[in-house]
Formats: C-alpha cells, structure tokens, sequence
C-alpha cells in the first residue's frame, strides 16, 4: 500500500511538472526593464506616436467635418492639413497669450468672452485629459458650436504621463468609452454621438515603451481589442436650430 501511494505521489507530481515545462516560457528580451525606450511618446525614435497613430487617422477619417470657420486648440495642424479649401476661417485657442499662432486667448472651462454659436468645428486632440473641470469645458464646446456644428475629440485610454502638460498646466484624466459615452451624453443627445476606442494589448505596450508608431506593423496597431482601449475618439454633433 505504501509503495502504491509513493508511485500515485511521482506520477502526479511528473504530470504537474510536464504541464509547467508544456507551457510556453516569456522571453521578454529588450522588455526587461524598469525604464521605457523613451519618455517622449517614442517622438526620439520616429515622427509619429502609437497614440498619435490613432488620432491622425480618427481627424483624417472625419476631414469633411473640418469646414467653414474652425477652432484647434493649441494650434492649426489638422485644420490645415484636412480643411483645406473647405476652411474659411481658422482660430487658434489657446489657454495662455505666450502662444504665437493662438487668435483667441480663454480657458475653456471660463470661455464666457467666446460668443455662441460660433464655429462649425472645434478640434481637441487630447485636451480633456488635461482639465480638470473636464464638464465646463465641454459645456462651453457645445455652446460655442453652431447648430450643425460638430466637436472632433479625442482622450487618453491607456498611457503613460506627459510630463510637460502634467508639470505645465496638469494631466488629471483617463477615459474609457463608457465615461465618455455618458459624459458626452451630458451635452449631445446620443443619436448624435459617436464614441470609439482603438487599441490593443500589443498597441498599449507599444505605447508604454515609448515605441514609435512605425516600429509595429500595421495590422498590429489596426487590430481591435475591445479590452485595451488605448485611445478614446468622440464625434459630437450639436443639434440643429429647434432639436434639444
């Protein structure tokens, strides 16, 4: 009976020791380590972040919107680069005068001085994150819209800090689709909303790495995974003249 029990003690014990070995070991190679590739956004490595990557192609997917007078926060990069033509009138806005290209001086929580229905489009790439009173803002984007008008934004999901805005004016927010869904529902009705995420295990350490866009392959950053939202794009359009 004993000898039964020892030869029932190895047999399992060598059954639990081949499924461990049958497991596919991690070679984490270059990845082993407590420091990124870079700390700018993988900016040092390429012209283009993974993060970037995702906004770039959201603003060109939506470059019709981009029409007749139109507000960018910081600068005029996507107003130039998809408007063209269709822009009649481009403004800068900016939270500080020390920028030379901004037009209209405000905060955007505080935007009282910017009259209503102003703007066709108003484009914030990854402005959000970095207000704190993230509500106010988006209260003023919807009145400053025209009727018709339609806000271009897009929100941090998985990323690392950017120190400069963290140390400048503060980086407060992460988003997934279910807050932006319901705080853009604050503002916009819902059938006039479309809220997106982009993303994927690889993409999001891609980006934690500080990895340059151009270093994955395409399919890897177009590759979808609904539990990696890397990326947030939200496309609100303010209602017409006589809807609420």
């Amino acid at each position: 009976m004993a000898a039964f029990h020892i030869h029932f003690g190895v047999h399992d014990f060598l059954i639990r020791l081949k499924k461990f070995l049958d497991r596919k070991l991690v070679r984490f190679g270059s990845f082993r380590r407590l420091s990124p590739m870079s700390r700018v956004f993988g900016y040092d490595r390429g012209p283009q972040s993974v993060g970037r990557y995702y906004i770039d192609k959201f603003i060109a997917e939506h470059s019709a919107d981009i029409h007749g007078h139109v507000l960018e926060v910081a600068e005029r990069k996507y107003t130039q680069r998809h408007g063209g033509n269709r822009v009649t009138k481009s403004d800068v806005l900016h939270v500080w005068p020390d920028n030379p290209v901004a037009t209209i001086v405000a905060d955007l929580t505080k935007a009282d001085e910017i009259a209503s229905d102003s703007f066709d489009c108003l484009i914030l790439t990854g402005v959000l994150q970095c207000i704190y009173d993230f509500r106010a803002a988006l209260k003023h984007s919807r009145r400053i819209l025209k009727p018709n008008g339609v806000l271009l934004a897009t929100m941090s999901g998985i990323s690392q800090i950017s120190r400069p805005d963290m140390d400048r004016w503060g980086e407060y927010w992460r988003f997934t689709t279910a807050s932006a869904q319901l705080l853009f529902e604050e503002f916009f009705p819902r059938d006039h909303l479309e809220v997106k995420a982009h993303g994927n295990v690889f993409a999001a350490m891609a980006l934690l790495y500080g990895l340059s866009s151009r270093e994955l392959r395409k399919e890897e950053l177009e590759f979808h995974d609904r539990d990696y939202e890397v990326q947030i794009t939200v496309r609100a359009v303010k209602p017409a003249s006589g809807e609420t």
